[in-house]
């Protein structure tokens, strides 16, 4: 089957931030072709914040890098309005720059004039809550400002869809709390739409307006939930615990299902 990635030019008003339809994928291997991904069909609407679940291998991360255009389905079609920015587990900053200076690339890629830059750095710095660290090397800024730093980096890109991949997981977690209070700020403050991968049924919960399910390999959208529960939440809220304990009943089921311990 022909394959078309189309990227919308930004329409004054659209339907959808990233429309996934009928998308499938499969990687050479061994045996053959491996189908990773089967018939998924998915709409993200501007503004959303979408979460995709999933127990490891399950292909949550490779429906991310098609939906970035890093890579391209074996079937289907994925449209976006716009060039969507992506956020990796890793914050892959260049440890040569300054904090400022990796935001100030991003917005030199994007075309922003260089009299710009410095002052829209400093904006986004201060949006991630990171005031007064411009001049910060790498090394300077522990685990949960560096991500800081990627997600300002991230925003640089001024894209409508924002592509999150596992980006609070190597953080302890009292980082990664604070982090999903600073990211429901942002999301709310500037409107971009998020679709936010992660295997941490709470943390999907806890953030997401909407959460769908992939079953383990090869990855179908299982099931999907409205989350209606307001903002801000907290983790240890006992509605975020309930609709959590739901879905992970859900998941281990997949799990047992295809035979994944």
């Amino acid at each position: 089957m022909a394959t078309t990635i189309l990227k919308a030019e930004g329409a004054a008003s659209v339907e959808y931030a990233a429309r996934i339809e009928h998308v499938s994928k499969s990687f050479a291997g061994p045996a053959g072709q491996q189908l990773v991904l089967d018939d998924i069909t998915l709409d993200v609407a501007p503004g959303e914040f979408v979460t995709l679940l999933g127990a490891s291998g399950c292909g949550k991360s490779t429906l991310l890098n098609l939906v970035a255009g890093l890579d391209r389905p074996t079937a289907g079609g994925i449209t976006t309005d716009g060039r969507p920015s992506l956020m990796f587990q890793e914050h892959a900053l260049f440890p040569w720059l300054t904090a400022g200076k990796n935001i100030e690339l991003a917005l030199k890629l994007r075309g922003v004039p260089k009299n710009e830059r410095r002052g829209r750095a400093g904006e986004l710095l201060e949006l991630v809550r990171l005031t007064g660290s411009y001049g910060k090397r790498v090394h300077e800024l522990s685990g949960g400002m560096r991500q800081r730093v990627a997600l300002a980096r991230a925003l640089a890109q001024d894209s409508r869809l924002l592509l999150m991949d596992e980006p609070f997981a190597a953080l302890d977690a009292i980082t990664r709390d604070v982090l999903h209070d600073e990211l429901t700020r942002i999301w709310a403050e500037t409107g971009v739409s998020v679709l936010f991968v992660t295997h941490n049924v709470r943390e999907a919960v806890r953030l997401a307006q909407r959460v769908v399910l992939l079953s383990s390999r090869p990855g179908r959208v299982a099931r999907e939930w409205r989350v209606d529960i307001p903002q801000p939440r907290r983790i240890e809220d006992a509605p975020v615990a309930e609709l959590s304990l739901e879905i992970t009943e859900v998941l281990r089921g997949e799990i047992r299902r295809h035979g994944q311990h």
